[in-house]
């Protein structure tokens, strides 16, 4: 192969192709003689996924490998496969354990640098970065890393050796109580997470935040250690650290902090959750993402709270209702410079009394998820008529939307949408009271967006629908549907394509002011 006339392009593909077909050839041969290699952690079964047991750089573990057939086959060796610096000691023997079943366990331990068990990917500011950075460059045409743990064992029959493959195995408990497995993971001694990851404070309301921290241990054994936060200069944050304890591997302890801004200038900075253990710092944490389709991974976050300190002028005495579509953040956000936010559920609207409310709000894509929503729009179009303000956010099914005549005057949901995060932006009515009341919207507020602009704009609507922006990608028409008011009876109905849902939880000011002043519209 190596002394061919193939160019290196034909050479690693025919190489990948054959090594498809031994991996085939090899599985063939074990099925057809009833071979099987399992291969477990011989540690105590997890209570759920998010527990199960994690591998930790530095540490020891057991793993047994058990060998069967039904065929009289011959067990040569059994070997454990491990990441390079990784150690395993074989504390017992194949020998003389008869040829249908075939045992050996092994002390491993883990490298004290070894990798993390993590997508090879990543993004440091997922709000923001719209590219994936590759940790990992071998992987990328995997769907994960490969897994740390594996073995192989070498069997004779006849004359001929065979090869069997696994990848060592750790249980817990499902959901419906069974007991399931995955891939053994390298995890930190300490996963440390920080909520919430975005924090608004309101230059014009209280000074100090909440930051609530987690910290589970994956250590076997006791442990202990100090958690502080890392806070920029002249910031203030009581208590100014918290010593904890574990007992065990699996205990997790909770925390809170109060951080005060040593001043409350519009712009953005970083806190960072820090534990202190055995002479190292942890300051990341994973979730476990796990489906049986799918199998496990874990997805890593840093313990860090991005702050965004906004000057946002609030309405008096506002009562937002907001009904949830697909998932958002943006109620949280509201919350967090000062507005007064109920979640509705779509299932209350026919019986609800929605008279408190000044303002009601759509989630995005609630007409497509939320069934109750569809069946009770008349009543929400009559609460408007009464002289309600209802914000309606983007819907995806177009086809639905427009058939559902949810308006209350005539318009047509498109696809149109602007991808360009920083198109320029036009005003239609600057005197507009959307853009004046109680917050002043100028070109500035259009700044520091992420991702987009906005998506599903309407591309046709009746003469009672006034629109208020207009932008567009490049080398294309001005997109004038992304923001639409009308008066409908004593009331205010509002339509919006841009993409606040993106832009709040990412602590854009002029983004949070204009939605405020779009809540704040039929108010004045």
């Amino acid at each position: 192969m190596t002394n061919s006339d193939l160019s290196p392009a034909a050479k690693n593909d025919l190489i990948a192709e054959l090594d498809t077909k031994e991996d085939q050839f090899e599985k063939a041969a074990n099925l057809a003689a009833g071979v099987q290699l399992q291969v477990v952690a011989d540690v105590a079964a997890g209570k759920s996924a998010d527990n199960a047991f994690m591998a930790v750089p530095g540490q020891s573990f057991n793993i047994t490998a058990r060998f069967s057939s039904r065929s009289p086959l011959e067990v040569v060796k059994i070997e454990l496969d491990l990441p390079s610096g990784w150690k395993a000691e074989e504390i017992s023997d194949v020998k003389g354990l008869g040829r249908s079943k075939n045992v050996a366990t092994f002390r491993v331990t883990v490298s004290k640098d070894a990798r993390y068990t993590r997508p090879y990917w990543h993004r440091d500011d997922p709000e923001r970065d719209a590219i994936n950075s590759i940790d990992n460059p071998q992987d990328v045409t995997l769907p994960f890393s490969p897994p740390p743990v594996r073995a192989h064992a070498i069997y004779a029959f006849g004359r001929r050796q065979g090869i069997a493959r696994a990848t060592a195995m750790v249980k817990y408990a499902g959901d419906d109580g069974r007991q399931l497995e995955r891939a053994v993971g390298v995890a930190p001694a300490f996963s440390v997470m920080l909520e919430p990851g975005e924090q608004v404070i309101n230059a014009q309301g209280d000074s100090g935040c909440k930051v609530r921290v987690s910290v589970s241990s994956n250590s076997s054994g006791a442990a202990k250690g100090s958690l502080h936060l890392e806070i920029p200069a002249g910031w203030r944050v009581e208590p100014a650290s918290l010593s904890l304890e574990f007992r065990e591997r699996g205990d997790k302890r909770e925390s809170e902090f109060t951080v005060f801004p040593a001043s409350l200038r519009e712009g953005r900075t970083e806190i960072r959750a820090v534990f202190n253990a055995a002479s190292k710092g942890f300051s990341e944490g994973y979730s476990v993402v796990t489906r049986e389709d799918l199998d496990t991974f874990y997805y890593y976050q840093p313990a860090l709270l991005r702050v965004s300190i906004a000057e946002v002028k609030l309405p008096k005495g506002l009562k937002v209702g907001y009904i949830m579509g697909a998932g958002d953040d943006i109620p949280t956000v509201l919350k967090q410079v000062g507005m007064d936010v109920t979640v509705l559920g779509a299932e209350q609207l026919a019986s609800a009394d929605l008279s408190p409310y000044g303002t009601i709000v759509l989630g995005i894509r609630a007409y497509d998820t939320q069934k109750d929503l569809a069946a009770n729009n008349k009543k929400l179009l009559d609460w408007v008529s009464a002289g309600g303000t209802l914000v309606v956010q983007y819907n995806a099914s177009v086809g639905d939307f427009n058939k559902g005549n949810f308006t209350p005057y005539p318009a047509t949901l498109s696809r149109a949408r602007v991808s360009v995060e920083d198109a320029p932006v036009q005003v239609l009515a600057p005197d507009d009271s959307v853009f004046t009341t109680p917050n002043k919207i100028t070109e500035k507020d259009f700044e520091g967006w992420v991702q987009e602009r906005g998506l599903y704009f309407m591309d046709h609507w009746d003469d009672h629908f006034k629109p208020l922006l207009a932008c567009h990608d490049p080398g294309e028409s001005a997109q004038k549907g992304g923001l639409l008011r009308a008066q409908y009876g004593k009331g205010t109905y509002i339509y919006t394509g841009y993409a606040f849902f993106r832009q709040l939880p990412a602590g854009v000011p002029g983004a949070i002011r204009l939605y405020v002043n779009l809540l704040s519209s039929g108010r004045q």
